[in-house]
């Protein structure tokens, strides 16, 4: 466990980068677009070379295919209600803080829309950092081990960073101060490090068909958000030079998986 929580709390630590490069440094659309991009093809790697050949592995392809769709569903799931809460506030177009209106700042928004909406902001935010993260702690517990957990490690740690960093800028957009900033991810991190102990302790002692079920939540979830998040706005940013970006990444971590 205390493996966990070290591992959690390093990929956490992409956060509070992310945070101060968003606020400090005026970083170009277009670099921001491939640092996007690069995350996400590390975590392609993850969910697929790694949390879904481990759970075929592990279980049996039946329960691997079942958790996968389930935690893309839950994803879905979550991330509409969010959507709609999110929908209170003029300034937001969805419930990621990078998606805000054209001159956000300048739109009037009540007190009680600007509740509703950054609670939407902050949960869609953890939304998206909980499955990479418990997906950390179950590759520890998982046969694979320190090496699986590794790889997983890098792979968020690579997404996460680049997360930070659009959402900082999008919360700044929208009129968010610092410090709430600051303390938002705070709590965005600790949430994250609590679902990587999370994880571990969910699979250190659950028959093998569990186990399969739950790592493929994880990569289920993953691809969902993928799809959801991270290459749409890789592409509206950056456009299609981006996928050179993705592959990079992708080539990292299949380096980082060799090594490991």
């Amino acid at each position: 466990m205390t493996a966990a929580l070290l591992y959690g709390l390093l990929a956490s630590a992409a956060f509070p980068l992310g945070v101060a490069l968003g606020l400090l440094v005026h970083i170009p659309r277009r670099l921001l677009a491939a640092v996007i991009a690069f995350g996400a093809g590390t975590l392609v790697v993850a969910l697929t070379f790694e949390l879904m050949a481990e759970a075929v592995e592990t279980g049996s392809v039946g329960y691997a295919l079942l958790g996968l769709f389930a935690g893309t569903l839950l994803y879905i799931g979550l991330d509409q209600l969010l959507d709609h809460a999110a929908d209170e506030s003029p300034r937001l177009q969805g419930n990621d803080p990078q998606d805000v209106m054209p001159q956000a700042a300048r739109i009037p928004e009540s007190r009680q829309q600007a509740g509703i909406s950054g609670m939407a902001v902050l949960m869609g935010t953890v939304l998206d950092g909980i499955p990479e993260n418990a997906a950390i702690g179950m590759g520890l517990a998982a046969e694979s081990g320190p090496g699986l957990g590794l790889v997983l490690l890098g792979a968020v740690f690579l997404s996460n960073l680049p997360g930070a960093i659009a959402s900082t800028v999008g919360m700044r957009q929208t009129g968010r101060s610092a410090t709430y900033i600051i303390v938002a991810w705070s709590l965005v991190g600790i949430a994250c490090t609590a679902s990587c102990v999370l994880g571990y302790v969910l699979l250190a002692d659950i028959p093998a068909a569990g186990e399969s079920f739950l790592l493929a939540l994880a990569a289920g979830g993953i691809l969902a958000m993928l799809a959801d998040t991270m290459f749409p706005e890789a592409f509206e940013q950056g456009g299609p030079w981006v996928a050179l970006a993705t592959s990079a990444g992708f080539a990292c971590a299949i380096l980082l998986a060799e090594l490991a």
